[in-house]
C-alpha cells in the first residue's frame, strides 16, 4: 500500500560519498572484501581434477562447507555440474514420482520448478501452490505425506520463508529445498530437510557453473529404491546399480569441474572461517539488512516488496516504489521508470546490476549477503534517492508540497 508523504521541492544533492564496492548484484554476487586475482595463486591447473592434488581440492570444499554449515554427519554433500539449477534438477528428475508432490512458487525459480515437474517430467500428482511476487503460499496446506519441493528463499521477490516449523518432522515425503541464497546466510533446520542445494555463486561470492547438492540419509534411501521410469542424463546419475555413487561425495565430480572455481571457493570458504563462521555470515548478511529496513522505515516513497516483516530476505532486498505517482503510471511505464533509476546508478559508478528481476514487479533489487560491507550499504541508500527524484523530475512529475 502507498505511504502518503510530501515529498522535497528540489533533487538532492548527488551524494558526495560513494560506495568503494559497487557490485550489488544477486548473482553473480560481489566477491569477499579484500578480494584479488592472488587468492587464485595455488589453484590447481594444468593437472588432471582426479589426479590426488585435484580431488583433494574438492574434497576439501566439501569438508569445508559441511564444517561451516553445521551440516549433520550423516548427510551426504557433493559437487554437481550446472550451479545450483543443476543440483535441483539432478535431484527432481532422480527421486520424484513415488509419491505426490506439492510445489511451492511465489516467484520466478519456484515457478521454474513447477514447471520442470508438471511439463517436463509430466507427473500427474502435483499440487502447485502459489502467490504473487510479495506473499507466500499457504504453508500449512503442504501435506507430510507427499514429496515438497520449495525455496527458502525466493531470490527474485525477497520473500523467504521465516523458518521450518510448517514441515512436518516426521514426514512421509521429502522435503526438497533450493537454498541458494539462504545458504551461508540464515539458519537452516536440516531436521526439516532432505535435500538442500546451493551455488557457490552466491553468499560467499564464489563463480559460477558448480553446484552443491547436499542429501539426508532418507533422500539417499529414496535414490537408492527408487527407479524413475524416464531415462537420466549422464550428469544426472547420482546413483549406480541401485547404490549411491559415493565418489561424488568425495570430490570425484561427475564432469571437469573449473579448478580456478575451486580455488575461489576455498578462498571464500576460508575468508569465512577468519570472520569467524556461520555466525558472523548471518550477522554481516542481518546488519546489511537492518541499514535498509531503517531507510525505508523513514522513506514514504520506497517500501519492501515483501508484505509481511518476518518474510523479508536478508540477502536479495527487493524494494518497490510507493510513491502514489508512481503507482498511477501504466506497468510498461513503471518498468521504465524503475529502469531509468538503476540506470542512473550504474552510470554513475555506485550500483551494477540493482534492477529488480525481469520477472518481477518494477523496482529494485539490493544483495545485502556477508559479501557486503554495511558501510557501502549506507552509502549507496542516498544515491537511490538522489537516482529517484532525478528520474521523476525528467519524468515531468509535479511534486506535491
Amino acid at each position: 500500500m502507498s505511504r502518503s508523504a510530501s515529498h522535497p521541492l528540489t533533487v538532492p544533492k548527488m551524494p558526495g560519498l560513494r560506495p568503494s564496492n559497487p557490485n550489488f548484484s544477486s548473482g553473480p554476487c560481489a566477491k569477499r572484501p579484500g578480494w584479488s586475482l592472488d587468492a587464485l595463486k595455488n589453484a590447481y591447473l594444468g593437472r588432471s581434477h582426479r589426479a590426488k592434488g585435484g580431488k583433494a581440492k574438492l574434497a576439501e570444499v566439501i569438508q569445508r562447507s559441511r564444517d561451516l554449515l553445521g551440516l549433520p554427519d550423516d548427510w551426504r554433500l557433493g559437487i554437481v555440474p550446472a550451479s545450483d539449477t543443476g543440483a535441483v534438477e539432478m535431484i527432481l528428475w532422480s527421486v520424484l514420482g513415488s509419491r505426490g508432490v506439492d510445489v511451492l512458487a511465489w516467484e520466478s525459480f519456484g515457478q521454474g520448478w513447477a514447471t520442470d515437474i508438471v511439463k517436463q517430467l509430466k507427473l500427474e500428482d502435483v499440487r502447485v501452490l502459489t502467490a504473487d511476487y510479495g506473499a507466500l503460499p499457504r504453508l500449512e496446506e503442504v501435506d507430510p505425506a507427499r514429496d515438497l519441493v520449495f525455496t527458502w528463499n525466493g531470490t527474485t521477490s525477497g520473500v523467504r520463508v521465516p523458518d521450518a516449523e510448517w514441515i512436518s518432522g516426521d514426514r512421509e515425503g521429502l522435503a526438497i529445498c533450493d537454498a541458494t541464497s539462504a545458504a551461508f546466510a540464515m539458519a537452516l533446520d536440516y531436521s526439516k530437510l532432505d535435500v538442500v542445494t546451493w551455488s557457490w555463486q552466491k553468499v560467499l561470492g564464489g563463480e559460477a557453473a558448480h553446484g552443491m547438492l547436499a542429501l539426508s540419509p532418507r533422500a539417499v534411501e529414496r535414490l537408492e529404491c527408487h527407479r524413475p521410469p524416464w531415462p537420466l542424463p549422464k550428469i544426472f546419475r547420482l546413483t549406480k546399480n541401485g547404490k549411491l555413487i559415493e565418489g561424488i561425495f568425495r570430490g570425484e565430480t561427475i564432469n571437469t569441474p573449473s579448478m580456478l572455481a575451486v580455488e575461489d571457493a576455498l578462498d571464500g570458504l576460508r575468508w569465512a572461517e577468519e570472520i569467524g563462521g556461520l555466525a558472523a555470515l548471518v550477522r554481516r548478511t542481518e546488519q546489511n539488512f537492518a541499514v535498509v529496513a531503517q531507510w525505508v522505515e523513514k522513506t514514504s516513497w520506497i517500501g519492501f516488496l515483501a508484505q509481511e516483516p518476518d518474510t523479508r530476505s536478508p540477502t536479495s532486498i527487493c524494494l518497490q516504489f510507493e510513491d502514489p505517482w508512481f503507482q498511477a503510471l501504466p506497468v510498461e511505464e513503471q518498468a521504465a521508470v524503475a529502469k531509468a533509476v538503476a540506470a542512473k546508478l550504474d552510470a554513475e559508478g555506485v550500483a551494477y546490476d540493482i534492477g529488480a528481476y525481469r520477472d518481477a514487479p518494477p523496482g529494485l533489487r539490493i544483495w545485502g549477503g556477508a559479501t557486503i560491507e554495511t558501510a557501502d550499504i549506507e552509502a549507496l541508500l542516498p544515491w537511490i534517492e538522489w537516482a529517484w527524484f532525478s528520474v521523476r523530475g525528467e519524468k515531468g512529475a509535479s511534486v506535491p508540497e
